[in-house]
C-alpha cells in the first residue's frame, strides 16, 4: 500500500511533535521534527554570537551548516526525545531543547534565506512518502501536495498549560502566566510573519485538541490516515 507524506501544523503547544511521533510510530513512518532544524541552527548563531537581527550572516550560516535528524536510540525515546539532532556532526539532542534557544529559533523561522535553505533540506529528508513531518508551514510550503494535512489547534490556555508542565518537568521556574503570554507571543509572531506565516491549507483538517490528550489526537489522525492509504490504493488499481 502506497505509503502518504503527512504534514502537521498548528501553533506552539498544540501537542505535534508528541501527536506526529505516536503517529509515525503506529504506521511504521519516518517522523521528522522540522522545528528540531531551526532550532539547531538557532544553538550554533547563539553559540557563535551571530545577532539574531543580521540577516545576511544568518542566511550565510544556514547555507553553511549541516543538520541531521535520527531516529532516537531506546534510550532517548523513553525520555521524550523525538529525534536525535546533529548539528555539524555532532549530536545537540539536548542543548537545543531550552527557552532560549526556542525564541531564538522562532527569529530564525521568520528570515526568507534561511527558511529557503532549510524547506530545501526538509524536502529532500521526506522525498518518496512514508513520513509525518509537523511544523507551521508544512502543509503549505514544505509538502503542499501531501496526502494527508492536519491543523492541530487548542485553546491558549491549555496550550500554556502543556508549555508550564514542560518547563515544570525541566525545573524552570516561570509561573503559567508567564508561559500564557510566552505563548500568545509566539502566536503572533507565527501569524504575522512576511514569511511563510503559520495558516492552514485550504485543503486539511482542523483537529481541535482542546479536550484530547495525545494518545486520543493521534488515534484519530490515524484513522484519517488509513483511510486515505486506501483511497490511494484504490485510486491506483483504477489507474
Amino acid at each position: 500500500m502506497q505509503k502518504l507524506t503527512i504534514a502537521i501544523d498548528g501553533p506552539a503547544g498544540s501537542g505535534k511533535s508528541s501527536v506526529a511521533r505516536q503517529i509515525a510510530g503506529v504506521l511504521g513512518y519516518l517522523y521528522l521534527d522540522s522545528g528540531a532544524m531551526y532550532r539547531a541552527l538557532a544553538l550554533k548563531a547563539l553559540r557563535h554570537g551571530v545577532s539574531l537581527e543580521d540577516e545576511a550572516r544568518l542566511e550565510a550560516l544556514a547555507a553553511e551548516t549541516h543538520i541531521e535528524l535520527k531516529p532516537p536510540t531506546v534510550e532517548q525515546e523513553r525520555a521524550g526525545a523525538k529525534n536525535r539532532v546533529f548539528l555539524d556532526g555532532i549530536e545537540v539532542t539536548d542543548a537545543i531543547r531550552t527557552g532560549e534557544v526556542a525564541q531564538a529559533a522562532s527569529r530564525l523561522a521568520t528570515i526568507a534565506g534561511v527558511r529557503q535553505v532549510l524547506v530545501a533540506e526538509q524536502q529532500r529528508s521526506g522525498e518518496g512518502g512514508g513520513v509525518v513531518m509537523e511544523g507551521r508551514d508544512i502543509g503549505t510550503v514544505v509538502f503542499p501536495n501531501a496526502e494527508l494535512k492536519i491543523f492541530l489547534d487548542a485553546s491558549p490556555e491549555v496550550r500554556a498549560e502543556r508549555r508550564w508542565k514542560e518547563h515544570q518537568e525541566k525545573g524552570d521556574t516561570l509561573t503559567i502566566f508567564q508561559v500564557l503570554e510566552e505563548v500568545r507571543v509566539r502566536d503572533r509572531r507565527d501569524r504575522e510573519r512576511e514569511v511563510s506565516p503559520l495558516v492552514r491549507a485550504a485543503d486539511a483538517v482542523v483537529v481541535d485538541n482542546t479536550a484530547m490528550d495525545v494518545e486520543e489526537t493521534a488515534r484519530l489522525i490515524v484513522m484519517l490516515a488509513r483511510e486515505r492509504e486506501k483511497e490511494s490504493a484504490a485510486a491506483a488499481r483504477k489507474a
